[in-house]
């Protein structure tokens, strides 16, 4: 051994004299060389040594104020504040209810002339000076680019073909009837804002186009969050503005090419240009796509050079249309259209550029819109009064075209109410339009401006539009087969996080209910944070998660109504679910890596770290105690604290087959479990051990006679006994351990060496 070490320590040694000798001869050598070299500057550099020499400091500060200002330090510091506020005011957005983009809107305009510029002048004109603007329009440009290509790749042409007869009525009229509007408003306001040299056409037909734009992105997300992916209603709304948004681009190309050509007459060449690209695009370029998508559909196959034939693809679809003069963002759309339908390839694709799009260079868009909307120009009553009548005009427009025009193909009103707000959503789609207007020169800053505020109003309104269309217009049809289904049942709701703690959690409510199948259910609800999922991935993820569940259900032949949407509040949308359903359990896991590191885990078992330095923080600062911290964590407090409903937490040391539950008894308030220990008798056949640890049974006359009763129906599956002590070999023999909630604190708080020992725990918290 001692000759291994000897080795060793010789081969360090060998390694360390190599380094010495090499790294520090060379750097002798490259001295010696910097130092004969100098004499050749001689007579080249005499003039400016000494001054040099005698002022490096300042040269070195001149140098240092130099890079600050350099044009890529600038869009580098600018890019950087710029994802910082954006994410903050997103974040704040979605702690009210309303989607990201709003916040993200809202801090570009924060970040420019109405609100930076105005009040802290110097660092507006420091980190946005005039000559940067150049470069962050280039980036926001190619961001918008590969946003706009998302937008195409997200529209599923399958859902326009089989459900377009009622979308198609709804979406052009919802299109049609604000537009007539716009240009009907444009006839009033055109004197009063219109710039100089744009003809009444020209104007007329941008302010119709900014009245008509849906945001498919952000309409698409809501219903989402709000779980009407699979509704009839969902399907409608997201068909009418996929049909809106194709609509509306090519009516906004059409009218860009007027704008520029000046005329209709000399518009027809560009128009009748972008027909053949079009024509081209889908029976050339599509075919061709499709046929590669059907190889590389999966990531092993997707290689670089194969993604290049792509991006390839998306910038000189962007670049013809440029060149054509009907923007370059039409391209980008027309690109994302065209690509494979195969939604494993779209998935992966978008989840490739989404990220860069959104995170990175999308916000660049906002802030530059926001460093050209000068709200402080709105300075006149009357200024004002015309943009409450612009916002007035979008919001009748929109919300009531769609909402009549849904009501009239047969929806109820609560149905068409719903549509109406939410095609009058406009978010990113509005601002991508009206800087195409404010580019062309068409828009004033004063009507940008007001058409930006527009854009914000109409998109923040839809989240309480909804609400309060929920509130006073139910949807009958919805609630009443909701409540035909669960009336007079015993109905247990599952929620889970991993799958395979759902998996768990569908064994053991089979357990109680699998002689009951007929007057009982079981709903299993998964929540995903809702701002990653688009609609090609929101299949995928729901499938993955449900897998699991859906397997073991089989296997136990336990139908289970599955429950999948995003979410922007978890916790809350859980509670929300567990107390306005006609729920009588409410099912939990709680995994093992939550008690990772804490005294908890130490005395269950899970590790052996005896304290988390956080939890050890909170308890020094006074914040929790110190025994009892790790009990569960933050979103199992929050969800044990506010629902109505008994709830149960699975804590999971391998839980295999319940056939052997041991209950301890530490109060006479610990008498509610009987009503589950039933269940588990009659349905699962279940050997219960009741362990009166304080003597309450034995004291209690009615505790007593509720015990023999079930021992009269059941004698051979369940037994009780007194004893002042937890045995350890007791609890090995056991599948599974019903507590109530008190009792387990109580137990955690005292330090019960049998803790450690315990199989799979069932808490239960009552009503």
């Amino acid at each position: 051994m001692s000759s291994i070490v000897l080795i060793f320590a010789m081969k360090g040694i060998k390694n360390l004299l190599f380094y010495i000798t090499v790294i520090g001869g060379l750097s002798a050598f490259i001295y010696l060389m910097i130092i004969k070299g100098e004499t050749f500057q001689m007579g080249r550099l005499s003039v400016n040594m000494s001054s040099s020499e005698s002022s490096s400091w300042s040269h070195f500060l001149a140098s240092l104020s130099h890079n600050f200002t350099y044009p890529f330090a600038i869009l580098l510091l600018q890019i950087i504040a710029i994802i910082l506020v954006a994410r903050a005011f997103g974040f704040v957005c979605k702690k009210i209810g309303q989607p990201s983009v709003i916040g993200e809107i809202v801090a570009g305009i924060v970040l420019g002339p109405s609100v930076v510029g105005a009040y802290f002048p110097e660092f507006s004109s420091f980190l946005f000076p005039a000559s940067s603007l150049g470069n962050l329009s280039v980036m926001s440009q190619v961001g918008l680019i590969l946003f706009m290509f998302v937008v195409g790749m997200e529209l599923d042409l399958k859902v326009l073909r089989n459900k377009a007869h009622e979308a198609v009525v709804i979406s052009h009229a919802s299109i049609v009837f604000p537009f007539a509007l716009g240009v009907l408003l444009a006839y009033f306001i055109y004197q009063q804002s219109a710039p100089d040299h744009v003809s009444f056409i020209s104007y007329a037909l941008f302010i119709g186009i900014s009245m008509s734009i849906t945001a498919f992105p952000v309409l698409a997300r809501i219903v989402q969050e709000r779980g009407l992916t699979k509704t009839k209603l969902g399907s409608v709304v997201i068909t009418c503005a996929a049909a809106d948004d194709i609509t509306a681009w090519c009516i906004l190309a059409a009218v860009i090419a007027v704008v520029k050509a000046g005329s209709l007459l000399s518009a027809g060449y560009t128009i009748l240009l972008a027909i053949g690209y079009v024509f081209l695009m889908l029976k050339v370029v599509r075919p061709f796509l499709r046929r590669m998508g059907d190889i590389y559909s999966n990531k092993e196959a997707l290689s670089k050079p194969i993604v290049g034939v792509f991006f390839v693809t998306l910038l000189v679809s962007a670049w013809c249309t440029e060149v054509i003069g009907i923007h370059a963002l039409f391209g980008a759309f027309m690109a994302g259209v065209i690509m494979p339908a195969n939604v494993n390839f779209r998935n992966i694709f978008i989840d490739k550029v989404e990220d860069v799009a959104l995170v990175l260079l999308l916000p660049l868009f906002f802030v530059f819109t926001g460093l050209r909307t000068q709200i402080g120009l709105l300075n006149e009553a009357g200024l004002w009064q015309m943009c409450g009548i612009v916002i007035l005009v979008a919001v009748v427009g929109k919300f009531v075209g769609s909402a009549v025009a849904a009501r009239f193909v047969g929806q109820n009103w609560h149905s068409s109410l719903t549509i109406g707000a939410l095609m009058n959503t406009r978010g990113l789609m509005e601002l991508v339009a009206l800087n195409i207007g404010y580019d062309l020169g068409v828009l004033s800053p004063q009507m940008f401006a007001m058409l930006v505020l527009m854009a914000l109003i109409t998109t923040f309104m839809t989240g309480p539009a909804l609400d309060l269309i929920n509130k006073f217009f139910k949807n009958e049809e919805d609630e009443t087969s909701v409540a035909l289904s669960m009336k007079d049942k015993y109905n247990i709701l599952i929620s889970f996080g991993s799958p395979a703690t759902g998996r768990l959690l569908v064994r053991l409510a089979h357990s109680m209910i699998r002689k009951s199948k007929e007057s009982a259910t079981i709903t299993a609800l998964h929540l995903s944070p809702g701002n990653e999922l688009n609609n090609f991935n929101v299949g995928e993820y729901e499938r993955e998660s449900f897998a699991p569940i859906k397997e073991e259900a089989n296997s136990l032949s336990q139908p289970v109504i599955s429950l999948f949407k995003p979410s922007q509040s978890i916790d809350d949308e859980i509670v929300e679910m567990a107390n306005e359903g006609d729920f009588d359990l409410l099912l939990i896991g709680i995994g093992q890596s939550v008690f990772e590191g804490t005294f908890l885990g130490k005395i269950l078992g899970f590790t052996t770290r005896v304290i988390n330095p956080e939890r050890l923080y909170d308890t020094l600062t006074g914040r929790e105690k110190l025994f009892t911290v790790g009990v569960f964590d933050e979103r199992t407090k929050q969800i044990l604290k506010a629902t109505k409903i008994p709830t149960g937490i699975l804590i999971d040391k391998n839980l295999g087959g319940i056939k052997n539950v041991i209950v301890p008894v530490f109060s006479l308030s610990d008498s509610f479990l009987l009503i589950y220990i039933q269940k588990l008798i009659h349905n699962g056949q279940v050997k219960i051990t009741l362990l009166d640890v304080m003597g309450v049974i034995k004291h209690d006359v009615e505790f007593k006679e509720s015990i023999r009763a079930i021992q009269q129906v059941a004698p051979e599956h369940i037994v009780w006994t007194h004893s002042d002590k937890m045995k350890m070999e007791s609890l090995v023999q056991q599948d599974l351990m019903i507590i109530s909630l008190n009792s387990w604190k109580k137990s955690i708080e005292t330090r019960s060496v049998w803790l450690s020992e315990t199989p799979s725990v069932l808490i239960i918290k009552p009503a």
